[in-house]
């Protein structure tokens, strides 16, 4: 954002610029590939707060999103998620399956706590010998392996769906997240979420309700929570069913999003003029 205001001052252009927050602005120096990356967060950091302040408007995804906003002196001009084309994920939601089976789609990043389920699995394994854990995504990170564990480096949204019906419970480990899509991907499919209390995570998942929270960055905790609603069907049934009916708040037809969206420029054009 930043950068595309000096641009428009440069080239003294009118055009309004509305900056879309959708995670930490800290996290790609901090949590993404090389620690050698971290020699970029007092530029980068600046660089943010120079975007948030100086922007037209501002609009966020989630109350998480929008906290992160507050902290840095703004108030948010409109909260609303991206558009999500969820089609292939609207359909009659299958049964659990016979096998446990935890499900991780993601990139194979540090944010996303890859290394975190790696360490957790293994006890998963020692108290559930049968469970299976499907890793989706790719990286800088490897992908965890050893008994157990499947790895694909990417799947079609349609197989996204399909290895969600094959699942239990979808994990998410995060160390920060802004709003994962994943996660109204798994709800749309009935399937319960284990991840981490974090970012926007708490947003979607309600503990005990349609998943279970954890604390980030702890792999004996994210094994108990595991093995919790993989060795429970009742409760992994229970979790899904919660999980489908909170799939709704976070599902917009195209038309709805384009409503909202064209009220966020209509506002901003005007209180900017």
């Amino acid at each position: 954002t930043a950068l595309v205001l000096l641009a428009r001052a440069l080239a003294r252009l009118p055009t309004k610029v509305i900056a879309d927050v959708h995670g930490d602005w800290r996290a790609p120096t901090r949590l993404y590939g090389s620690r050698a990356r971290r020699l970029l967060d007092p530029p980068a950091d600046a660089l943010a707060r120079i975007g948030l302040r100086r922007a037209d408007g501002i609009r966020t995804i989630s109350a998480y999103t929008s906290g992160l906003v507050r902290e840095s002196g703004r108030e948010p001009d409109a909260e609303f998620p991206a558009y999500m084309d969820l089609e292939p994920f609207l359909g009659p939601p299958a049964a659990l399956p016979e096998t446990p089976r935890a499900l991780f789609v993601g990139v194979l990043e540090r944010y996303k706590a890859i290394d975190v389920l790696a360490a957790a699995w293994p006890s998963v394994r020692e108290r559930i010998p049968e469970a299976r854990l499907h890793v989706v995504g790719s990286g800088s990170l490897a992908a965890p392996a050893g008994e157990g564990i499947a790895w694909s480096r990417a799947l079609t949204t349609v197989e996204i769906a399909a290895a969600l019906d094959e699942a239990t419970l979808l994990v998410l480990p995060s160390r920060s997240e802004g709003m994962g899509r994943v996660l109204v991907e798994t709800f749309c499919r009935s399937r319960g979420v284990v991840g981490s209390r974090v970012g926007g995570i708490p947003d979607l998942v309600r503990d005990g309700e349609n998943g279970l929270l954890v604390e980030a960055g702890n792999p004996a905790a994210l094994a108990d929570a595991l093995v919790r609603v993989l060795a429970d069907r009742e409760l992994a049934e229970r979790l899904g069913h919660e999980a489908q009916a909170s799939a709704a708040g976070w599902v917009a037809t195209p038309e709805e999003f384009a409503r909202r969206l064209r009220a966020l420029v209509s506002d901003v054009t005007r209180l900017s003029a």
